[in-house]
C-alpha cells in the first residue's frame, strides 16, 4: 500500500466509495495549508529574484522528469509545485501592480468547530455577487496601506457558502502556520493567535479583501492524490504504452461509416482516428495550425459511438458476449420509477423532453436535417463520452461544432448526438444544450400536477439536483472544462464515462489533465499542440522547474507514440512555409486546391502578401507600473498599412476580416485605442485586435503581427517564446503581415530566420517615415515590375546569368559571364582562405547562414567578371569590415566600366541579407548606377525600396 506524501493517508483509503468524503478530506487539507499561510511573507517571496527564490527552493522543489518510478515519487514533485502556484495566484494582483478593493463587513459570530473556525459575515449588497465558493479573501482589523503600521492580527479566510441573502459562511485555520507541506510542522504564531481571539468577539467590524480562488486547485490536488487509482497509472508514470499503435484493433467500425470517414478525410487524420481503435488507453494526437484537429475529434466520436468490440473467439469458436438480463417493458418502466422517484408516474424523461418532431431538448435546433441517433442492437451498451477543454471558449467551440456539423452514424448518415454543456458562462450560441437551461426545460415541460405534487414542493434545489445528475447520464456525450470536470455533481454520479477526449491539452498543467480522468474511463485522447501555447502557470518558480509542460509534451519527450496531423487547409502555402520549415521539421502539407482558394486580389502588390515583412526602426517603452511594453511607431505605421489596404480593397471594410495581433497586453489596449481615434467606435469594431494568447484557435484572412520589442543587445523577452511566434504567425488565411525590427529579431535564432526567410524570398520592406510613400503608386508598379520579372523566370526557367548554389561551387560548371575557369576556380580557393574572417563576420552581424555569404561573395566575383584578387577581397581581413566603402567603390567601377547591371541586384541582396547599415555606400551606389542605366530603371526599380531612403539619410547627417 503506498503512503500519499504529506498526507498520512493511505493510498488505499483514496479507494473509499465515499467519494464525497474523500474529497472533503482532502480539501480539509489543503486549507489548512493555505489559510495558515501569511499575506505579506508571500509578498515578500515574490519579490525575490526568481534565481534567488530557485536556489532557496532547490531543496523542497524538484524538476518534473519525463518518467517517474512510482506514486510517491509523482506526488514528491507535483505537489510542491502545485503549492508554489497557489502562492503565485494569492500574489498576482499585488505583482501586476493592481489592487483590490478593501471593503468592510462585519463578523456576527464564529465557532470553532474541529480544526477550523466557522464564522458567519454580514456583508453588503453589491457585494454578494462578487464572492463565491472557494474565494480567498484577506481578512484585517485594519487595512494595508503603504507606510503604515502592519496590522497585528490578519488572516487568509475560505467563503464556504451563504447562509441568506448578505450572509457568507467563512472558513479560518488559526491554530497555527505550516512552514512547508508536512502537516506536522505547525509552529505557532502570534498573528493567528491575535485573530483567533479577535474573531470570536460577536459583531466585530472587519476589513475585507478579496485575493484569489482555489476552486481549481482544489481540483486539481484532488485529482493528483487520488492519481494511484486510475486504471492506467503506470502509463502516466513511465510515459510508455504497453500497446502498439500496429497492434490489432479491439473494436470495429461499421464498414458503411468506415468508408465514408476515409472519403472524407486525409490519410493522417485516418491514421489518428483509427489509433482510438487499438487498447491504447491514451491515444495523443497532435494538430498543427489549420490541420483539421477539431474536424479529426468529430470523426473520433462518430467512431467511438458506433464502434464494436472485438472479442477473442471461445474455444467454441463462437463470440464470447456478456448475457444481460432482458427486461420486459413493465420491468423497465418499474425500474424508471425507483431510480427516479421525483418523476412520479412519468416514464422516461427523454420522452417529456422532445417533442414528436424530434427538435428540442437533447436535440438543438438546426438549418440541417439531422435525425436522432438509433442505437445498435449489436451494441447493448451506449458509449458514455466525456469532451473537455482547458477553458470555457475552447470547449464551446467543440459543442458548436457537434450541434451545427452533428456526427456519422454507423451508415454515414448525419446525426446530433444527445450533448449537454455542463458548467459557467457558456456562450449563447450553445445555451440550447448548456444544463441550466435542459433543467428548465425538462421541469416546465412536465404537467402542473406532477411538477408540484407531492414531497418535491419546497425542495426545488434537490430536485434539481438530481435532474442534473439524471441528464449527465442520459447524455452520450457531456461537455465540460476540465475544471469544472472536478465539481461535485461528477462525483455524485453513478455512471462513469467510458471515453474522455481531452481538446488542446497541450494548454493545460498535469494536474488538471488528470482531473476528468478520475471518472473512471478506459480511454483518454489528447488532442492539442505542444508546439503551440503552453498552459498558463503564474508562478515563475513552478515554470522553471517544469510545471507548465503538459502531459502531451512529457509524454511526447519521453517517446510515447504521437498522432500528427500533417495536411493543413488554412493558410496560404507563402504562410504555411516557415512555420512548416522552422517547427514542424517541414511535415506540414497543403491540401487540395489551398493556394486557390487562399489567394486575394490584393495579392497583386507584394507588401499586402501572402507573406510580408516590414523593417521599423521603432522605439519600445514601458508605461509606468506596468511590466508590459508598447511600440508607438509600429503602432502607427500598422494604422497608415490598415488604411491603405482598405482603401484599395474596400471589401475588407465590410467585415471583421482583419486581425492586429501582438504578444503585449499594452500593445493591444494602444492599438485599440488608436483604431477608435482613427476609424471611431464603430470603424474600430471591423478590425480585431487581441493579443497571441486571445487568438489561439482563431483565424482570419489578414493577419498583421507588431512584434513590439525594439533595442540594441538588451534582447526581445516574452517575443522569444517560439510557441507563441509559431500561434501568431499561423492565424492567416490568406495575407501574414509582419511589423517589427529586424536587427532587433534577429538577436534570436527563430526570429532571425524569419527575417532570413523574408530576405531570400525578397518580402521584406525597410520602413521609414513618411510612412505613406511605401505605398505610392510608384512603388506598387515597382512591386509589381519585380514580381512579373520572377514569374517569368519560374515560367521560362532560370536566366542565363542567374547563378545557383551548386553552380557556384561546382569547377567544372560552364560561366555564365564568359569567365574562364581558373577564374572560378581561384575564387573557390581564396574562398576557402578567407572562410575563418567569414564565419567571424557573420557571427558578429548574427548572421546564422555562413553559406549565405559566400554565395553572395562568390555571386559578385562571378558576376563582375573578375577573380576575388582583382576586387581585393584582402580589404576584408585588413580592415575587419566586409563591404566598406573602399571595396564598394571597387566594385561598382568594375561593373560600371563592362556595364554590368547583376551586381547591383547581387549587392542589394547581400546588404538586406547582413541587415547592414547602408549610408555610407548608397551616394556611390547611386553614382554607379547612373553610369551603368542610362534609362535609370535600376534606379527606381531599387531607389523606392533602398536607396532612395539611404540617400536621404546619407545627405542628412554627413553633408
Amino acid at each position: 500500500m503506498v503512503a500519499m506524501v504529506g498526507t498520512g493517508v493511505s493510498a488505499g483509503s483514496v479507494a473509499t466509495t465515499d467519494k464525497s468524503a474523500l474529497v472533503s478530506n482532502l480539501h480539509n487539507r489543503l486549507q489548512r495549508m493555505v489559510l495558515s499561510w501569511d499575506y505579506l511573507r508571500l509578498l515578500s517571496e515574490i519579490k525575490v529574484t526568481s534565481k534567488k527564490r530557485k536556489k532557496d527552493s532547490a531543496n523542497s522543489l524538484r524538476e518534473v522528469p519525463l518518467t517517474f518510478s512510482d506514486v510517491n515519487e509523482y506526488l514528491s514533485v507535483f505537489e510542491p509545485l502545485l503549492f508554489e502556484e497557489v502562492k503565485a495566484q494569492i500574489c498576482r494582483g499585488e505583482e501586476e501592480g493592481g489592487s483590490f478593493e478593501w471593503e468592510m463587513i462585519a463578523v456576527i459570530k464564529c465557532e470553532k468547530a474541529h480544526d477550523f473556525y466557522f464564522a458567519q459575515a454580514a456583508v453588503q449588497a453589491h457585494m454578494v455577487d462578487q464572492l463565491s465558493d472557494n474565494d480567498i479573501i484577506l481578512l484585517s482589523k485594519e487595512k494595508f496601506q503603504e507606510g503604515s503600521a502592519i496590522p497585528s492580527a490578519y488572516a487568509f479566510a475560505s467563503v464556504e457558502g451563504r447562509e441568506g441573502k448578505q450572509t457568507l459562511k467563512l472558513r479560518l485555520f488559526l491554530d497555527g502556520e505550516f512552514s512547508g507541506l508536512n502537516e506536522k510542522t505547525l509552529s505557532r504564531s502570534a498573528r493567528l493567535s491575535k485573530m483567533a481571539t479577535a474573531v470570536q468577539v460577536a459583531n466585530s467590524a472587519w476589513w475585507m479583501m478579496k485575493v484569489s480562488n482555489l476552486s481549481t486547485i482544489v481540483r486539481e490536488y484532488t485529482a493528483l492524490q487520488s492519481m494511484s487509482q486510475l486504471p492506467f497509472a503506470d502509463v502516466i508514470l513511465t510515459g510508455q504504452s504497453k500497446v502498439s499503435l500496429n497492434d490489432s484493433s479491439d473494436s470495429t467500425v461499421p464498414p458503411t461509416l468506415l468508408g465514408f470517414l476515409e472519403e472524407n478525410h486525409n490519410d493522417s487524420q485516418i491514421r489518428a482516428i483509427k489509433a482510438g481503435l487499438t487498447r491504447s488507453p491514451i491515444v495523443l494526437i497532435q494538430g498543427p495550425p489549420g490541420t483539421g484537429k477539431t474536424q479529426t475529434i468529430l470523426g473520433l466520436l462518430s467512431v467511438v459511438l458506433h464502434a464494436t468490440p472485438t472479442r477473442p473467439p471461445s474455444k467454441s469458436g463462437e463470440q464470447q458476449l456478456h448475457i444481460r438480463e432482458d427486461l420486459s417493458i413493465d420491468k423497465k418502466l418499474t425500474h424508471w420509477l425507483k431510480a427516479s422517484p421525483w418523476l412520479g408516474k412519468v416514464g422516461n424523461p427523454r420522452d417529456l423532453a422532445m417533442p414528436s418532431n424530434g427538435d428540442a431538448g437533447f436535440f438543438p435546433t438546426t438549418n440541417n436535417d439531422f435525425r436522432p441517433e438509433l442505437v445498435s442492437a449489436k451494441r447493448k451498451h451506449r458509449v458514455h463520452v466525456l469532451v473537455c477543454a482547458p477553458s470555457n471558449s475552447a470547449l464551446d467551440e467543440i459543442v458548436l461544432r457537434l450541434m451545427n456539423s452533428g456526427l456519422r452514424d454507423e451508415m454515414g448518415q448525419p446525426f446530433i448526438p444527445s450533448i449537454v454543456r455542463i458548467g459557467v458562462n457558456p456562450h449563447h450560441s450553445v445555451q440550447s444544450v448548456s444544463m441550466d437551461y435542459l433543467v428548465e426545460q425538462r421541469l416546465s415541460s412536465m404537467d402542473h400536477g406532477v411538477a408540484s405534487a407531492g414531497p418535491r414542493a419546497g425542495n426545488a434545489g434537490m430536485e434539481r439536483e438530481r435532474m442534473r445528475l439524471a441528464i449527465l447520464s442520459e447524455a452520450a456525450i457531456v461537455c465540460s472544462t476540465l475544471s469544472f470536470s472536478g465539481s461535485g455533481v461528477f462525483h455524485r454520479m453513478n455512471r462513469g464515462f467510458d471515453v474522455v477526449v481531452i481538446d488542446e491539452a497541450a494548454q493545460a498543467v498535469e494536474p488538471s489533465t488528470l482531473v476528468p480522468l478520475a471518472h473512471g474511463c478506459k480511454q483518454v485522447f489528447l488532442v492539442g499542440d505542444p508546439l503551440q501555447l503552453p498552459a498558463t502557470v503564474l508562478s515563475t518558480v513552478a515554470i522553471q522547474h517544469g510545471y507548465s509542460m503538459s502531459l502531451f509534451k512529457r509524454f511526447q519527450q519521453a517517446g510515447y507514440p504521437v498522432q500528427m496531423l500533417k495536411t493543413q487547409y488554412r493558410m496560404h502555402p507563402q504562410i504555411r512555409k516557415f512555420p512548416s520549415e522552422e517547427f514542424y521539421g517541414e511535415a506540414l502539407e497543403d491540401g487540395n486546391n489551398v493556394e486557390t482558394q487562399t489567394k486575394r486580389p490584393w495579392h497583386i502588390h507584394r507588401c499586402f502578401g501572402p507573406f510580408s515583412f516590414f523593417d521599423i526602426d521603432g522605439e519600445e517603452t514601458q508605461p509606468p507600473g506596468s511590466g508590459s511594453w508598447v511600440n508607438n511607431e509600429e503602432v502607427e505605421f500598422v494604422l497608415v498599412l490598415y488604411r491603405h489596404l482598405v482603401a484599395r480593397f474596400p471589401q475588407l471594410k465590410g467585415g471583421p476580416d482583419v486581425a492586429v495581433i501582438s504578444p503585449y497586453k499594452q500593445q493591444v489596449k494602444l492599438f485599440r485605442q488608436r483604431f477608435r481615434d482613427v476609424l471611431g467606435a464603430e470603424g474600430a469594431h471591423v478590425v480585431d485586435v487581441n493579443t497571441v494568447d486571445g487568438f489561439q484557435g482563431r483565424e482570419k484572412d489578414v493577419a498583421i503581427f507588431s512584434c513590439v520589442r525594439a533595442n540594441s543587445g538588451k534582447g526581445i523577452g516574452f517575443v522569444s517564446d517560439f510557441r507563441r511566434m509559431n500561434v501568431g504567425l499561423t492565424r492567416a488565411r490568406s495575407s501574414m503581415l509582419v511589423v517589427g525590427s529586424a536587427s532587433t529579431l534577429m538577436q534570436d535564432k527563430h526570429w532571425g530566420n524569419l527575417v532570413t526567410s523574408a530576405q531570400s524570398r525578397k518580402r521584406i520592406f525597410k520602413v521609414s517615415k513618411p510612412y505613406h510613400n511605401l505605398f505610392t503608386d510608384e512603388s506598387f508598379a515597382s512591386m509589381k515590375k519585380i514580381d512579373l520579372e520572377e514569374s517569368e523566370e519560374q515560367k521560362h526557367g532560370v536566366p542565363e546569368e542567374r547563378v545557383t548554389t551548386a553552380e557556384a561551387f561546382d569547377s567544372t560548371v560552364d560561366e555564365p559571364f564568359d569567365a574562364g575557369e581558373e577564374d572560378l576556380v581561384e575564387t573557390v580557393e581564396n574562398l576557402g582562405e578567407l572562410e575563418e574572417d567569414v564565419e567571424g563576420f557573420a557571427l558578429s552581424q548574427n548572421n546564422t547562414s555562413k553559406d549565405g555569404l559566400r554565395f553572395s561573395l562568390l555571386l559578385v566575383s562571378i558576376s563582375c567578371q573578375v577573380p576575388p584578387a582583382k576586387v581585393e577581397f584582402g580589404l576584408y581581413s585588413r580592415t575587419g569590415t566586409c563591404w566598406s566603402e573602399d571595396l564598394c567603390a571597387q566594385l561598382f567601377n568594375l561593373s560600371a566600366s563592362q556595364r554590368h547591371t547583376r551586381p547591383f541586384t547581387v549587392l542589394y541582396d547581400v546588404m538586406v541579407f547582413l541587415n547592414l547599415d547602408y549610408k555610407k555606400i548608397s551616394y556611390l551606389l547611386l553614382v554607379a548606377l547612373v553610369r551603368v542605366d542610362r534609362s535609370l530603371q535600376l534606379f527606381f526599380d531599387y531607389g523606392l525600396e533602398l536607396i532612395w531612403s539611404a540617400l536621404l539619410h546619407f545627405l542628412d547627417h554627413d553633408r
